[in-house]
């Protein structure tokens, strides 16, 4: 990728390249999208372009340097201790961030990576056991039973419930959440999932994000995340994301900024609470404030359900209601005002709900 030039070690689906030329001539057999991407990785362009996933706000195209996604990949093979002929799963779409810095990474480390269709559940068919994967949490939920064919897996697209954690515990493949964004390249920070050296307590290792290196962390005056990070982004980036400050190199997620909901003076994280939500819902749900007349905002929580009837629905809210007070740690303030069940969610191109248009529609139809 430097200079029109790839890794000595670089291989894709078995296969290796003597020319430029070459590999963009063989990723014409394997999408289009891929396709285009190597056509845009080996240009004269000092950029790529690239669409944000539209889960936070409305989708748009940026542009990354390629010198900083270089960078990105160089810091992610350090972090992870992945180099050369590191054997590499793509089952992520090349449509997105995520997809194209998996190749990136392979171009720039020299990584054996293979490409397969990014479905729900990549592993089913595959024979083959590899060193490192990505994959968003649905993908990880599906292949569970799979999931041995893989040694380390980065999570990223979405939140893994506290169910899906519990059930990595278990499994043997090294499992990390990841913290980032489009702008940044994928992700400034990781934090373990599972594989714990002390199981027992609440160590940093399980609540802390550890940033990658050449990254430095810092808040402002919202409590949120300031990211300087020179090698992957010409300005410093001021997110949204309100996070307690651990260290240096450490920080604890909180929720987001935007999503903070007011309800009668007492400020509530709609994550935090999801997190607590998700020991006894098993289904995709999220909670969020609306507009009250006494409170501000009150809380509610929409849960991803076929209900075939008015009464099925009610003793589920009431079952649902008793059950949330027996939830450990969990505040008479955290407990939704109100549960609306809908048939399916409105999401992204990558499977991300769309929340605020979910909220909208909830909105015209109550």
């Amino acid at each position: 990728m430097k200079n029109n030039t790839f890794h000595i070690d670089f291989r894709l689906n078995d296969t290796s390249f003597s020319s430029v030329e070459e590999l963009i001539d063989f990723s014409k057999t394997l999408s289009l999208s891929t396709n285009r991407f190597f056509v845009e990785c080996f240009s004269d362009s000092e950029y790529i372009e690239v669409q944000t996933s539209g889960s936070t706000g409305k989708p748009k195209i940026i542009q990354l340097k390629k010198e900083f996604m270089r960078n990105s990949a160089l810091a992610t093979g350090e972090f992870f201790n992945l180099f050369g002929k590191t054997s590499v799963l793509l089952c992520m779409s090349t449509d997105y961030i995520a997809g194209k810095m998996m190749l990136v990474r392979a171009l720039t480390l020299g990584w054996h990576i293979d490409i397969v269709e990014p479905i729900s559940n990549p592993l089913k068919e595959l024979k083959k056991e590899y060193d490192f994967s990505a994959m968003v949490p649905m993908q990880l939920k599906n292949s569970l039973s799979d999931i041995h064919k893989i040694k380390k897996l980065i999570i990223g697209g979405g939140v893994v419930t506290q169910e899906l954690e519990m059930q990595l515990q278990s499994i043997s493949t090294e499992v990390y959440a990841t913290f980032g964004m489009t702008e940044t390249c994928t992700h400034i920070a990781v934090k373990k999932l599972n594989q714990f050296t002390n199981i027992d307590s609440n160590t940093s290792e399980k609540l802390h994000y550890k940033v990658l290196p050449n990254v430095s962390i810092s808040q402002d005056h919202r409590n949120c995340l300031v990211i300087n990070a020179s090698k992957i982004a010409e300005n410093q980036i001021v997110t949204n994301d309100i996070v307690e400050i651990v260290s240096e190199t450490e920080f604890k997620w909180l929720g987001r900024f935007d999503t903070v909901i007011n309800s009668g003076g007492v400020k509530l994280h709609p994550e935090e609470i999801e997190k607590k939500l998700s020991k006894i819902i098993t289904q995709r749900f999220f909670v969020a404030g609306v507009p009250d007349k006494v409170l501000g905002e009150k809380l509610i929580l929409v849960i991803e359900e076929n209900i075939t009837s008015k009464a099925v629905e009610e003793f589920l809210k009431i079952q649902l209601m008793s059950d949330f007070r027996k939830i450990k740690n969990i505040t008479n303030y955290e407990i939704p005002k109100e549960i609306h069940f809908v048939e399916n969610f409105i999401e992204t191109e990558t499977k991300k709900i769309q929340r605020v248009k979910m909220l909208d529609t909830l909105l015209k139809t109550n």
